[in-house]
């Protein structure tokens, strides 16, 4: 058994994908529209055929009070591996990302995490 998908809830669908592609630098692998929504997903330029990551449209009422609960309480939707924590942090700030939590060293793992203008805060780490 192996991970093939997994979705991250958005506000907006297109801002969402001008995020995980021009900014946190995925590639967009599927756009399918369904209905008044898309199939939308991104995958790791490293690993093309690898995750897919499903920008799911947040518009199931119980979405917004658990988004908003876990951002209330500093918790990640989702967390996403990088090779360097210190450098992607300066990378996206660059970028104008704002973080919650700069990169932070905990044991052998370091961690930092970053709004996504989507209603999501999402973890890097290393």
């Amino acid at each position: 058994m192996r991970i093939n998908l997994t979705s991250v809830l958005v506000d907006d669908q297109e801002q969402a994908l001008r995020f995980y592609t021009e900014v946190l630098g995925f590639v967009k692998k599927n756009d399918v529209a369904v209905g008044e929504y898309r199939w939308l997903t991104v995958v790791s330029p490293q690993d093309p055929d690898g995750t897919e990551l499903l920008l799911e449209p947040s518009s199931h009422p119980a979405a917004k009070p658990f988004r908003d609960a876990l951002v209330a309480d500093g918790i990640p939707y989702t967390s996403f591996g990088v090779d360097n924590v210190a450098a992607e942090y300066e990378r996206l700030l660059g970028l104008g990302v704002r973080f919650t939590q700069p990169p932070a060293a905990m044991g052998p793992v370091t961690t930092a995490i970053l709004d996504d203008t989507c209603g999501n805060l999402i973890q890097i780490a290393h």
